[in-house]
């Protein structure tokens, strides 16, 4: 206690934790905010870090910070700052610079879907409805309640943003810095509090056993080298009575998603998801197919599947959308 004590009853630490509190950032958007040499703002992190009040988040060459979500250490920051005029002085000039940033952030994401929008809408095109496959993922979540949810994979955050009403904490894990970007910037503009990103690999990820209560993987399998790694991992962090949500392409034969847009696999294969899952100790317990649009010849047949850490072998429900 008193170590944090220390650590928030200082101007430039208390900045830091007004700031955090919004959102993660990187060291060096914090000191551009702030004013502060980098090597400066450093010290005052490890402060903060060593007491407990943020946590560091490295992320390739970046670095991100955030603030404690739960514990003492977020009831002392929430109390230190409720105490604080965040609206005048210092305070003030920081919120306006962090709020440049946000804007630099929206024109960067603008510009990246400006790139892509012409294949991006190609894609999507492919297959039925997003609408509709969202809405029966999310009758296969179930109820429940959720303490902690992961998506790997996250991409632009759409899933965060989607599960965010239906679980206590969300964090959604990518190895694309770009993405990342974009998703962070789609999360401050939903208006998202219990959802977050961060940097990390789907085949290594940053959780303990068993910490996590669902587990996403939305168009993620036909990227991944090794797919019986990502289910393993899934398995690992998943909690008893946790549940894993895999929503994926069914095989197809449109080879220009392998060249153009880095598909490794041409669709999931039960078969193959079966003895991925079975070599991970998990079982499928029901499948959701959507056919493809009526209006493509050559779409895409979509397909959700939920998997639970193995127990009794349960029968697979099927559901075909036409």
């Amino acid at each position: 206690m008193i170590a944090r004590l220390r650590a928030t009853g200082e101007p430039t630490r208390l900045r830091i934790l007004a700031l955090l509190v919004k959102g993660d950032l990187s060291v060096s958007e914090m000191a551009t905010i702030l004013g502060l040499s980098q090597p400066r703002l450093s010290h005052q992190l490890k402060i903060l870090t060593n007491a407990g009040l943020v946590t560091r988040l490295p992320e390739g060459s970046w670095v991100f910070y955030r603030t404690a979500r739960t514990g003492p250490a977020a009831q002392l920051t929430a109390l230190a700052l409720a105490q604080t005029d965040l609206s005048a002085g210092a305070f003030a000039r920081d919120a306006r610079q962090l709020a440049n940033l946000q804007a630099l952030r929206a024109r960067s994401a603008a510009a990246f879907f400006d790139s892509v929008a012409e294949t991006w809408d190609t894609v999507r095109g492919l297959h039925f409805s997003e609408d509709a496959i969202e809405r029966a993922l999310l009758e296969s979540i179930g109820e429940g309640p959720f303490r902690q949810a992961v998506d790997m994979g996250t991409g632009t955050g759409k899933m965060l943003t989607l599960l965010e009403p239906h679980v206590e904490r969300i964090e959604g894990l990518d190895l694309s810095h770009q993405m990342l970007t974009v998703a962070r910037d789609n999360l401050l503009r939903s208006g998202a509090t219990r959802a977050s990103v961060r940097h990390g690999d789907a085949c290594a990820m940053p959780f303990s056993d068993g910490e996590v209560d669902l587990v996403v993987m939305h168009q993620l399998l036909h990227f991944v080298d090794q797919p019986d790694r990502a289910l393993a991992e899934a398995r690992r962090i998943l909690a008893p009575g946790g549940r894993l949500i895999i929503v994926d392409f069914a095989p197809h034969e449109l080879e220009f998603l392998r060249q153009d847009h880095g598909h490794r696999r041409l669709g999931i294969a039960e078969a193959d998801l079966v003895e991925w899952a079975e070599g991970a100790g998990l079982s499928l317990t029901s499948t959701h197919q959507f056919a493809p649009p009526e209006d493509r010849a050559n779409g895409l047949a979509v397909c959700i599947w939920r998997a639970e850490p193995a127990g009794e072998p349960a029968p697979i429900s099927r559901d075909v959308a036409a």
